[in-house]
């Protein structure tokens, strides 16, 4: 397949949102962005839609990144309108949504206070565990490769979680490591190529358009 033939999938995290700068536990609350945020996701809008002919928009249906994706469209002129799946949500962490991660640290001892809250080895009350979350980003990444057009460029607007185990899946590290790991910065992009149903990093963690 010529590089002409070959589809891009752009991955962004949202915006900066209030329990960002908290520190705090998010999972699928309905937390919003601040002032700051909708900045980030406007300026996504306008360089994403500078630097590429994007032909879809698939976005997490939790409010954060719907409120990204809104300031995308704000941003950026003649993107097409976007759809919402909950597949791209952010690892549910139940019981624990609104914690500070330092009261998390100290709920469950074992678990090192320098690793990123997303590699939490717990089974939260009304939450997912990290292989239930692993095995439903990587059925919708797979899903979502199987979609796309030749010469097609798709942006996905989702979550720090869900970009560790994509960026595991398509560039074959550690999924441990991976989730341990601090999150992108808010509105940062990853460019991924695919062609014949194989998926390859071109760029990672984008933010000089910020």
């Amino acid at each position: 397949m010529s590089d002409a033939d070959a589809a891009t999938v752009l991955v962004a995290r949202h915006g900066e949102t209030h329990w960002n700068r908290e520190s705090r536990v998010q999972g699928w609350a309905p937390t919003g962005l601040t002032d700051r945020g909708q900045e980030q996701a406007a300026a996504l809008g306008e360089a994403v839609a500078e630097r590429y002919a994007v032909d879809r928009i698939v976005s997490s249906d939790l409010q954060r990144t719907r409120e990204t994706t809104a300031g995308v469209l704000d941003g950026g002129s003649d993107l097409p309108d976007p759809a919402f799946d909950a597949d791209w949500r952010e690892r549910g962490f139940g019981v624990l949504q609104g914690l500070l991660a330092e009261d998390l640290f100290e709920r469950y001892p074992a678990h090192d206070d320098g690793d990123s809250v997303s590699a939490l080895p717990a089974a939260p009350e009304n939450g997912e565990t990290v292989a239930g979350f692993r095995d439903r980003v990587r059925d919708s990444w797979t899903r979502l490769v199987r979609t796309v057009e030749p010469g097609e460029t798709t942006l996905l607007v989702t979550h720090g979680g869900v970009i560790k185990v994509l960026l595991a899946t398509v560039d074959e590290r550690s999924l441990d490591a991976a989730l341990a790991a601090h999150s992108q910065d808010n509105c940062a992009v990853n460019e991924v190529r695919v062609a014949d149903d194989r998926t390859t990093l071109v760029a990672e963690e984008l933010t000089d358009w910020r």
